[in-house]
């Protein structure tokens, strides 16, 4: 279908049913729904409007904007993408791909921060889009967060959420990879240290969604040949760098729980090693407990 063909006496209804079909034909989940949110957004309008103002002829234009999107979702790039932002605890995130998209599970991260923080220091390791720094500031407003991420895009990307959530002022954002950018001798400390870390295997990537494997950011997702390469530095590199008591929390990939407990365990740093079950009954985040001084 052209742009052209497309606006020849074409209208909102037409287009929405054309743009189901070519997604489900492509392999999209929720076909339709998805539809409904990439011609709201190209026509912006209002999801409610695409049936009340079904009737309506779109432009040529508007038909370009639309096919291009359809086009590009067909190819099983992320819709989130194509839209700029992702939801995650109420919060408009912006996403764009250089930053991996929040996850419903990775809310259980923030969930056990704020559970576990008992003063206002918390590291944010791998911050990403910055959902969990600008979460856990949003919804603790004596947090401060100090937010690492080796990637200069990504954090472009964690500031711009931190402005637009009116939390700027409180996240510290850093370049660094994992935790070299404080030394063995820092005199800084932090009540918590939070890290959704890269953790899919080498080989595992490419038979993952089109979606993750061929969009979001390899260095953001592979965590070397067994997927605990990341989890081996924070357990050697973030017990230093916590207070008597606090907490090391990281994201889990499934079936990686009785991997990382073990090597938290054996580094004899923590009193407290435990791991918490996501909706679905997956060990999907680790808190361990620093031994008191």
């Amino acid at each position: 279908m052209s742009a052209s063909a497309a606006a020849a006496g074409v209208t909102i209804g037409d287009l929405r049913r054309r743009a189901g079909d070519l997604l489900k034909a492509a392999g999209v989940a929720n076909a339709a729904r998805e539809a409904d949110w990439l011609l709201a957004f190209a026509l912006d309008l209002p999801q409610h409007a695409l049936v009340l103002e079904g009737g309506r002829p779109v432009s040529e234009r508007q038909a370009e904007r639309v096919l291009t999107l359809l086009e590009r979702r067909a190819a099983r790039e992320p819709l989130q993408y194509l839209l700029g932002t992702q939801e995650f605890r109420g919060l408009d995130i912006t996403v764009t791909p250089d930053v991996l998209i929040p996850r419903p599970e990775t809310e259980l991260l923030v969930d056990e921060t704020l559970r576990a923080v008992a003063g206002p220091a918390v590291l944010d390791v791998g911050t990403g889009s910055g959902c969990i720094a600008v979460a856990i500031a949003s919804e603790r407003p004596d947090a401060t967060v100090c937010a690492l991420d080796l990637s200069a895009a990504a954090l472009g990307v964690a500031q711009a959420n931190a402005v637009r959530h009116g939390v700027r002022d409180r996240i510290r954002f850093v370049r660094a990879d994992l935790l070299g950018a404080f030394g063995a001798a820092s005199a800084e400390t932090f009540n918590v240290v939070v890290s959704n870390p890269p953790y899919i295997a080498e080989q595992e990537l490419d038979g993952l969604q089109p979606e993750v494997a061929r969009y979001e950011p390899r260095a953001a997702l592979v965590g070397g040949d067994d997927g605990l390469v990341f989890y081996r530095r924070l357990l050697r590199e973030a017990p230093p760098l916590l207070k008597a008591g606090g907490r090391l929390i990281v994201e889990l990939g499934c079936g990686q729980a009785q991997a990382v407990t073990r090597l938290a365990r054996e580094c004899n740093a923590f009193d407290s090693v435990e791991c918490r079950r996501d909706a679905a009954g997956i060990e999907r985040v680790l808190v361990a407990r620093k031994k008191a001084a």
